[in-house]
């Protein structure tokens, strides 16, 4: 039987996928050497079709890492001294504050109950901090950070970099990338691509961050450290050899939400987004999990279950449906739907009617 995946990631790819991969074959991708013109030629080619799609003024760059979760480790070597302040609602926002902890920086947590965002209006940012990280939507517990309250928090503090997680939601959110001064995704989720790519886009601001650490002795020049990343993306090219086919799908995938046309993946899911959460008011076993509205995520519906909700999973398993468990503490006790680009609005209304008509 095959399944679809509705799993937050990995997740169902995208429907052109098949199809990009054989081509990529016939044209040898995956044995070019990222140092030659066929190479760069991808990475152009990847590079000018997402900061189309994603609207990326001309000052920010895009590089290529191995994950997002890599993201965390070159930021906290090469855009932190000492002091960092992170918003945490769940599991993924407090990675990043743990990694930058293991590397010995003073990294602060704002705690929010799971389920729940900050208000950002009664946060106040200490003096010292010279980087703020918050996962926009948190792929653990379906909780969105509005992109006005992130609009916000720069505002109030204009002086500090401030970095965003947006891994389960780009490119479904229209983000103001002149309001923030740093982005990071991988493309197993939203971009509906196989694991084992990270998009890291950053300004001229974490440029000159860096090289003052690195004129004080304080930059790490490790594996992927920013001004590596920045000096061969400047060539399109990478510091060492990358995930060659993930950033040529990658370039074919963002060419074709291009042709589809972004405006139009965004009013799907919020089309797709609406359905999921009238199923969890509606169900008389199914609670939507983020209580409050405005904070819910439009690509990762998470819903309380009455009782164990891996019965539920195992049923839609059986009919082919794939979801997600609940993370951590809540495994036992959530569904984590995803309705990404690649689910198509019948695909999420099969779902959807299988779950209505069913008492578990």
């Amino acid at each position: 039987m095959k399944k679809i995946h509705f799993t937050p990631g990995p997740s169902e790819v995208y429907f052109t996928v098949e199809e990009h991969i054989k081509n990529a074959f016939k044209e040898q991708i995956p044995s070019i050497t990222h140092r030659g013109s066929e190479f760069i030629s991808v990475y152009r080619e990847t590079v000018e079709n997402i900061r189309t799609l994603l609207n990326i003024p001309d000052n920010f760059q895009i590089a290529f890492t191995t994950s997002a979760t890599e993201v965390w480790e070159r930021m906290s070597e090469n855009l932190i001294e000492e002091h960092s302040y992170h918003l945490v609602n769940g599991d993924f926002s407090g990675k990043f504050q743990k990694a930058a902890k293991a590397l010995g920086k003073n990294a602060i947590a704002h705690m929010s109950t799971p389920g729940t965002c900050a208000n950002v209006n009664e946060i106040i940012v200490p003096d010292e901090v010279e980087l703020i990280g918050l996962a926009q939507n948190e792929t653990s517990t379906g909780a969105a950070l509005p992109l006005e309250d992130i609009y916000a928090l720069k505002k109030n503090n204009p002086d500090k970099l401030l970095v965003i997680d947006a891994v389960s939601s780009l490119p479904v959110i229209n983000l103001d990338f002149s309001q923030v001064d740093s982005v990071y995704c991988s493309v197993q989720k939203c971009f509906g691509l196989p694991a084992g790519l990270g998009m890291w886009i950053y300004n001229e601001k974490c440029l000159e961050k860096a090289e003052q650490l690195k004129a004080r002795g304080k930059y790490h020049d490790t594996y992927h450290s920013l001004l590596s990343l920045s000096k061969f993306t400047q060539k399109h090219q990478t510091p060492c050899t990358p995930n060659v086919l993930g950033i040529y799908l990658l370039g074919k995938v963002a060419g074709d939400m291009l042709h589809k046309g972004i405006d139009v993946i965004r009013r799907e899911s919020n089309y797709k987004s609406a359905l999921l959460y009238n199923l969890f008011e509606s169900h008389d076993q199914l609670n939507p999990f983020v209580g409050e509205k405005r904070f819910r995520s439009l690509t990762v519906g998470v819903a309380e279950v009455q009782g164990d909700s891996s019965k539920l999973i195992k049923k839609l398993s059986e009919k082919g449906m794939e979801t997600g468990s609940g993370y951590g503490e809540f495994k036992n006790s959530h569904i984590r739907i995803a309705s990404f680009p690649t689910h198509s609005k019948e695909q999420v209304e099969m779902l959807v009617d299988t779950i209505s008509s069913w008492e578990f």
